[in-house]
């Protein structure tokens, strides 16, 4: 029986080589002409994979097995590596276009639960005060423990009109908060602007998408031509990140020409690069120059850079760039502190993974991953609470900073405890406070920071004299 056993494992053996082969594993093939095959480890896998197909109380399709055995690769790995089916890898794709279907919420997993990202603004989870940090334990009727982040973002989505009750449980709440919310087509404006009063300008960027640059260009034009502006805010508050070539036009469109913006560093050759301020290096397409017809004051005028927990990635990036060049102040909070890249590979079947590749780091060499952007001039949001922030270091398994091994978040938190909600809860959260608005706080005195006028909540974290304009 034993012989027979081990005969069927080296028959699996051949039949998951056969699989990875079939998918298109590259960097399967690459890593294996340099160093040798584990072959243990992988009779140790064929055993288990033939232990199920033999001796589960049920049958188990290969497909299923292998499925799952890839999920918890790369789910074992970082919170941002995970394998896409078909209909994750789609629904990714147009995403990054702007539209989608769901409730408008970037998650990750934590503790096997859902844990938000940051809402995106003007979606039902935003307009129902669903917060960063808040843990969804319930979807509907079904617990989320248990669940793949897949299985959760799935249930999440569905046709436009239709309900979902979500169960959160917050920090500093002593009761779990109910929330039943209509799930709406996203349509996400990633630009809005205004003049906040004459001669000072708003402009707001709520995600990296493909339409976002030439977006903030047209923005920019439109502010200029309503006058000389002595003062912009770009706010970057909430906004959880997107493409990568959006945060380098987005900081070319401020920044001298040529000048770094980014640098990434990983194992591959292809994840060793650096990105300057360079038509070259954020255009895509046939388009010409995007910044091309954006007015000179733009790479001059004083400029805050408004930030807070949920300004994550692409961001960063962004932000990143205008304080190491001294062109803009960053005011707000410390960001979340995703300094890492991830890039997706398409696999067979319209499938894919997105596995985390490298390292982005500033102009000077920073690296902000599990540490994020520390303001130049800290304003707190009001209301908020040490305990409501939420970082890239709070999550499991996150990747290490890779300059300093010790590297946490510039305010340590603790681990979040695992609630489960009673059952009677119907607590409902605050409304979030309008971005832009006369109500807004932080973005009041940014234009006071500007003005040379006294800030109120201010706690500076580097001496400050006088908003930062022209570059170095």
């Amino acid at each position: 029986m034993n012989g027979k056993f081990k005969s069927f494992g080296l028959v699996t053996l051949g039949v998951v080589a056969g699989i990875l082969v079939s998918l298109n594993f590259q960097a399967i093939g690459q890593l294996a002409t340099r160093s040798p095959l584990p072959i243990e480890e992988l009779r140790s896998f064929t055993e288990v994979f033939g232990a199920i197909k033999q001796n589960y109380v049920e049958p188990v399709a290969d497909k299923k097995l292998i499925t799952e055995a890839i999920n918890g690769m790369l789910a074992g790995l970082d919170p941002h590596s995970a394998y896409l089916d078909a209909e994750a890898f789609k629904e990714l794709q147009v995403g990054t276009q702007g539209q989608f279907g769901g409730l408008g919420i970037e998650v990750s997993m934590e503790d096997g639960l859902v844990k938000v990202i940051s809402p995106i603004e003007d979606t039902p989870a935003y307009r129902a005060g669903v917060k960063p940090g808040d843990l969804i334990v319930k979807l509907d009727d079904t617990q989320v423990k248990g669940m793949t982040l897949n299985d959760a973002v799935k249930k999440m989505r569905g046709k436009a009109g239709t309900q979902i009750t979500l169960t959160i449980a917050r920090k500093g709440e002593p009761q779990p908060i109910i929330v039943t919310l209509t799930r709406a087509v996203i349509k996400v404006q990633s630009v809005k602007s205004k003049l906040i009063e004459p001669g000072y300008g708003w402009v707001r960027v709520s995600q990296f998408q493909e339409a976002t640059p030439e977006s903030l260009a047209r923005h920019l034009e439109t502010l200029f031509k309503q006058g000389s502006l002595k003062g912009l805010v770009l706010d970057l508050r909430n906004d959880p990140g997107g493409l990568l070539y959006g945060a380098v036009a987005i900081s070319a469109a401020f920044l001298p020409a040529k000048v770094l913006v980014v640098s990434t560093d990983g194992r591959s050759d292809d994840a060793r690069k650096k990105f300057y301020a360079s038509n070259d290096d954020f255009q895509r397409g046939t388009k010409g120059d995007m910044m091309k017809n954006l007015p000179p004051a733009v790479k001059t005028v004083p400029m805050v850079v408004l930030v807070n927990g949920g300004s994550a990635s692409a961001s960063e990036i962004v932000a990143g760039a205008l304080q190491d060049h001294k062109r803009a102040t960053i005011v707000g909070t410390q960001t979340f502190g995703k300094g890492s890249v991830q890039t997706i590979m398409p696999l067979g079947n319209n499938t894919a993974i997105k596995l985390t590749t490298a390292r982005y780091y500033t102009p000077s060499g920073r690296s902000i991953q599990a540490k994020g952007i520390t303001p130049d001039v800290i304003i707190e949001e009001p209301g908020a609470t040490l305990a409501a922030r939420v970082r890239e270091a709070d999550l499991q398994r996150h990747l290490g900073n890779g300059q300093d091994k010790d590297a946490k978040p510039a305010t340590p938190q603790a681990k979040p405890a695992t609630i489960t909600p009673a059952p009677a809860a119907t607590s409902e959260p605050p409304k979030p406070i309008e971005l832009g608005s006369k109500d807004d706080f932080q973005l009041a005195q940014s234009i006071a920071f500007l003005k040379g006028e006294p800030v109120k909540g201010q706690t500076p974290s580097v001496a400050q004299t006088k908003p930062a304009a022209k570059a170095n």
